[in-house]
């Protein structure tokens, strides 16, 4: 985990938001730049690994569109928050934003005192889930998960089912440590989102949905028939780890 000044990228094309967004960000006391587009966005990544605390990321770019952007940032960095600022406010475009592995998303125009506050939760979030995957590692003895096929290593924020490895993004890792330690448990969708989200207004049930179904993906033989993460009709989900009663 990094310590001291935090590092924060603005990837916005329009000088005033960008000004805007530095100078407040600044203030606060982040080490904040821009970078205008998604070529010299992932030319830095791969320049300089590791070394941002945090995304802010504009849609609609020149050249290169947000969603591409933030789908080649997770093919390198699996726990670097992005937090998706647009105009769009269509439920499909959030949707679309989350499946590209953004972890928040806030729409245009929003008041610079609400994006502060979800830049430090955002932050403090996922220090947390890697102290927590640090702390699960050191406690087992195998530093692995298990159950059915699968393991789950809270260190490496990796899924292996099979012997075929699934790396998850901060949220997705987040989702999934969260059904572990409420295994057998009844969750209501309300529950989760108030837990895992911080009851963000700009996330819906739905997108639980669909983090869901991403998870049964790597850790189900067959997710259109889910054997570890269940629907329970009306409600939300169970996690159950042992399905051999």
């Amino acid at each position: 985990m990094k310590s001291g000044q935090r590092r924060i990228l603005i990837v916005e094309d329009e000088e005033a938001i960008a000004t805007g967004l530095r100078f407040n960000l600044q203030a606060e006391g982040y080490d904040a730049f821009v970078l205008p587009d998604g070529p010299s966005t992932l030319s830095y990544l791969d320049e300089h690994p590791g070394s941002l605390d945090l995304v802010l990321l504009d849609l609609m770019l020149p050249g290169m569109s947000g969603y591409e952007i933030c789908r080649s940032i997770r093919e390198t960095e699996d726990i670097l928050p992005i937090m998706v600022l647009s105009a769009r406010t269509l439920t499909e475009d959030k949707a679309h934003a989350f499946d590209c592995g953004a972890d928040q998303y806030m729409t245009k125009p929003f008041a610079i005192p609400e994006l502060m506050s979800r830049v430090r939760n955002l932050l403090a979030r996922n220090e947390r889930l890697i102290r927590i995957g640090e702390s699960k590692a050191r406690n087992q003895a195998k530093e692995n998960y298990l159950f059915g096929n699968v393991e789950v290593d809270f260190r490496q924020f990796q899924v292996i089912r099979d012997g075929e490895t699934h790396q998850l993004t901060t949220l997705e890792m987040q989702l999934l440590s969260y059904f572990i330690d409420h295994a057998n448990d009844v969750l209501s969708r309300s529950r989760i989102l108030k837990d895992v989200w911080d009851t963000s207004v700009e996330v819906s049930t739905r997108t639980i949905d669909n983090f869901v179904m991403r998870l049964r993906k790597y850790i189900e033989a067959d997710p259109t028939n889910p054997q570890h993460l269940i629907s329970v009709r009306g409600t939300g989900y169970r996690f159950v780890p042992d399905v051999d009663g």
